[in-house]
């Protein structure tokens, strides 16, 4: 049944509105200070259908974060695109699709400087097809406290507000959860027992002013608004074009509201948040000068032969369509010798993403070499701008190794924020949702936890000489260069710096295929809040079942078992699930 539609009168002011590729530098230099940003009435618009073809979607795309998965997914689905270069774009969509990325404040910022806020309001209260995606779900609200107080578009009571952390929930709020229908949404009608993928460290909360406009609900700690509805105005905090096919039919229904020839996904038991199980691609080019998946054995990623080449294990855009198909909940592709070089004269790993997010509907991320960087010509690089380029090109997370831990060696010695680090940069941005620290540390082996300055831990299996206490200690450089931090250190450090996630690895297990280090991932999942990925290591699908059941970890990931076929993705998933443990099927 249709939910009813509704008017208002407000409306605001228009500014001039600038090409797609100027409004992408207004964002990325926009003030985000805690601005109030007042709505005047000044005009109103009107709204009419455009005469362009049904197949036709229109974009607001301002300029931030990966909107090319949204693309992807419109077009995957047999529509075309057309984006808005004008607030009367909005006004003469025949479908609006608003894939909000990055943090509130920006945002707002260009919509406004832009005269798209009072179009876009002025679409919605006239019920337009509209549907917002996760921000896009947010700034309907009328404010929100992520560097704020800032105003939003004010067309639903309430105010989006930081998840809280202090009941053991894990912030950002990262993975597949379940949903909890509330009422006739049309889009949701596939979704029915399905996990869909959430990333966001802010929600709306239900109340009984705004309990007209919500269609469902998630819980995490609590319930919060997941998608809501009035007329045709739909909007989810979750993210369709990275929830595989289920997030494919949420798309298609939007699109093809009265089309009933979908494929629908297999059914689902989806009951709450879902440990997550990711791939990981380890990509540098070989002698010949080609992009190959590889593998190390503790970092050493060439054959133990005469020729001594680079050990070859796939093509990164074919593995990563492979492990979409076989389930994986996240792929994630890391340069490794991305700290040697200039990472956007890299085109071949800016294109394998591109291709990859063509056809691949779950989360992706990127690391190698995301820092500040002078080419030369002497022209200077910021690390935001490096991992803008990757955000265009289709990643959704990036990740910081290298950078991560000089930032934290300056935060911990002088206890100041100087808001320079590529760290605080891209977090402030895009949101710390969008950026993982990945922490490469090598065990060392002491007698007494008194003899370091860092914390320890009573190791599970004594060291070589009988030792019983052992620290992590941090690595740059592809694990080539020991640095004076610990990983307990460093985790707190970034977390504070504004890291949304931490990839764990540890040296002294890769490729050794006898399971995690449980020692290393308890440690860290227990001393920070935010989502710990524990990596290195897994040789079973039991290691899997031991590391969510003996620490904190949210998500666990692999290469090589998958790379070379000993276990299969779905198996482990299967063993989980038959161990108790909530994945996504």
């Amino acid at each position: 049944m249709e939910a009813p539609s509704f008017s208002s009168s407000s409306s605001s002011h228009l500014l001039a509105f600038r090409s797609s590729s100027t409004y992408s530098r207004i964002f990325l230099r926009s003030n985000t200070r805690n601005n109030h940003l007042n709505f005047k009435s000044s005009r109103n618009f009107s709204v009419r259908a455009s005469s362009n073809g049904h197949s036709v979607v229109t974009l607001l795309d301002y300029g931030a974060g990966n909107v090319r998965s949204v693309r992807n997914a419109i077009r995957y689905l047999g529509f075309d695109i057309k984006d808005v270069k004008s607030p009367e774009d909005i006004l003469n969509a025949d479908r609006l699709i608003f894939p909000g990325v990055g943090a509130f404040s920006p945002a707002m910022d260009v919509l406004n400087k832009n005269g798209m806020g009072e179009a876009l309001r002025t679409y919605i209260e006239n019920d337009r097809p509209f549907l917002g995606i996760c921000l896009g779900l947010q700034l309907l609200f009328e404010s929100s406290e992520e560097n704020g107080p800032v105003n939003g578009l004010g067309l639903i009571p309430g105010v989006v507000q930081r998840f809280d952390s202090s009941n053991g929930f894990r912030v950002p709020h990262i993975g597949w959860n379940a949903l909890q229908i509330q009422k006739d949404s049309e889009i949701l009608d596939d979704v029915g027992d399905h996990h869909v993928y959430f990333v966001h460290s802010y929600r709306a909360m239900p109340s009984d002013k705004n309990k007209d406009w919500i269609s469902s609900t998630c819980n995490y700690g609590h319930d919060f608004i997941a998608s809501v509805r009035r007329g045709n105005v739909h909007a989810v905090q979750f993210h369709p074009e990275k929830s595989g096919d289920v997030g494919l039919s949420v798309l298609r229904r939007f699109l093809q509201p009265k089309s009933t020839v979908t494929k629908k996904p297999t059914e689902g038991k989806a009951l709450k948040l879902a440990k997550r199980v990711i791939a990981c691609l380890d990509v540098r080019s070989n002698d010949k000068g080609d992009l190959v998946v590889t593998k190390g054995d503790q970092y050493d990623v060439r054959e133990h032969t005469k020729e001594n080449e680079v050990r070859n294990l796939g093509k990164p855009i074919e593995l990563a369509g492979q492990y979409y198909k076989d389930g994986a909940d996240e792929v994630t592709f890391l340069n490794i010798t991305g700290f040697r070089d200039f990472p956007l004269g890299d085109l071949p790993m800016l294109q394998v993403l591109r291709c990859t997010s063509e056809n691949v509907f779950v989360p992706l991320t990127v690391g190698g070499g995301i820092r500040d960087f002078t080419d030369v010509n002497g022209r200077h690089y910021s690390s935001l701008e490096v991992a803008s380029e990757y955000f265009r090109s289709g990643a959704d997370k990036i990740s910081i190794g290298s950078d991560a831990v000089y930032a934290a060696e300056e935060y911990i010695k002088t206890g100041v924020k100087t808001g320079k680090s590529s760290l605080e940069q891209i977090s402030k941005v895009y949101g710390n949702q969008a950026v993982v620290v990945s922490i490469d540390p090598r065990r060392v082996y002491i007698n007494d936890p008194n003899d370091v300055e860092f914390k320890t831990v009573k190791v599970t299996n004594t060291g070589p000489k009988g030792e019983k206490f052992a620290w992590y200690q941090c690595t740059v450089s592809g694990g080539r260069e020991g640095r004076p931090i610990g990983a307990y250190e460093l985790a707190k450090a970034v977390e504070e710096l504004g890291a949304g996630e931490i990839l764990l690895n540890c040296i002294d297990c890769d490729g050794q295929g006898n399971g995690f280090d449980i020692d290393l991932i308890k440690l860290i999942s227990d001393a920070v809040s935010i989502p710990v990925i524990a990596s290195s290591g897994a040789g079973s699908a039991e290691h899997f079942r031991e590391v969510f059941t003996e620490t904190n970890a949210s998500a666990a990931l692999a290469a090589g078992i998958f790379h070379r076929k000993e276990v299969p993705i779905q198996s482990v998933k299967e063993h989980l699930l038959k161990k108790g443990i909530e994945v996504r099927i």
